[in-house]
């Protein structure tokens, strides 16, 4: 029987990056989205496209396929005080690491998320008579803005959940990149690619890690358009750094109030952003 993952897949490239690492480590996996009213919840979209071309990847290889769930937790976001969730106030920008990125805290966020996929874990384990895995992308850079990213938060939490559960010990946690850094996760992710053999830049185009999406019509008065990833937020801004320090392209669509910009562009002003935080 092949190892058992359940997934906290957003749509990022943290938590993409790991179920690719899931995926060439051998488990089989159950990804697990939340809508609860995010601003950008194109995420979802590119959480389910990604698992989409996964899953059609997986079945030419004859690999088991990715079980993948979105949880609605409806009427949630008008309950939270948070950047982050609608009608928030707007999304700061600047570096990931300045004061002003609390704003994006929503609260009990993965204290939320996690007794859903503790209890989904849990099931799996029970049903397939086997261990299972937690797997979370979190990493180093969400320590200091978020709490309940933090190693002492994930192990009194996780301390609840077996105190709570009969059979707890047939679950536990996975979480590869709690001590390295953006860069780090995109590396792992360029050496799972080659391990799959799939293609970079057809995984990261679906991801997203905006907080500030853009969304830009069609011409011609159509309903349709594409949603671009804002370059200025600090969530983007720690992204386009990781790209930079990898030596690639982000094949992401990037725009600004004015419209689609180039990469050159971003580039210019991520680097900006850099040069004056390290100032």
């Amino acid at each position: 029987m092949k190892k058992q993952a359940v997934l906290s897949l957003s749509g990022g490239m943290d938590s993409s990056t790991l179920l690719l690492r899931l995926l060439a480590d051998g488990y089989e996996v159950t990804a697990l989205s939340f809508d609860y009213g995010q601003k950008h919840s194109v995420e979802l979209e590119r959480a389910e496209s990604l698992v989409r071309y996964l899953n059609k990847q997986l079945t030419a290889l004859g690999y088991p396929v990715v079980k993948y769930q979105v949880i609605k937790l409806d009427g949630l976001s008008q309950l939270l005080n948070s950047a982050l969730v609608t009608g928030g106030e707007d999304v700061p920008e600047g570096h990931y690491a300045s004061e002003n990125m609390k704003a994006t805290v929503v609260p009990n966020r993965n204290k939320i998320f996690s007794s859903i996929i503790q209890a989904v874990a849990l099931s799996v384990a029970e049903q397939k008579d086997t261990k299972c895995v937690i797997a979370m992308g979190i990493h180093a850079g969400d320590h200091e803005i978020y709490p309940d990213c933090r190693q002492e938060f994930r192990d009194a939490d996780f301390e609840a959940f077996k105190l709570g559960n009969w059979d707890s010990e047939k679950v536990s946690l996975y979480t590869p990149y709690l001590k390295s850094t953006k860069f780090g996760i995109l590396r792992d992710g360029e050496k799972c690619c080659d391990t799959l053999h799939i293609d970079f830049n057809d995984v990261y185009s679906k991801t997203n890690t905006s907080y500030k999406p853009i969304f830009i019509p069609y011409e011609h008065g159509s309903k349709r358009g594409t949603w671009f990833s804002d370059y200025k937020s600090a969530s983007s801004v720690e992204r386009v750094e990781a790209f930079l320090k990898l030596g690639r392209k982000d094949p992401v669509q990037y725009a600004d109030e004015n419209g689609p910009v180039t990469w050159e562009q971003v580039v210019e002003h991520v680097k900006l952003i850099l040069d004056s935080y390290e100032g």
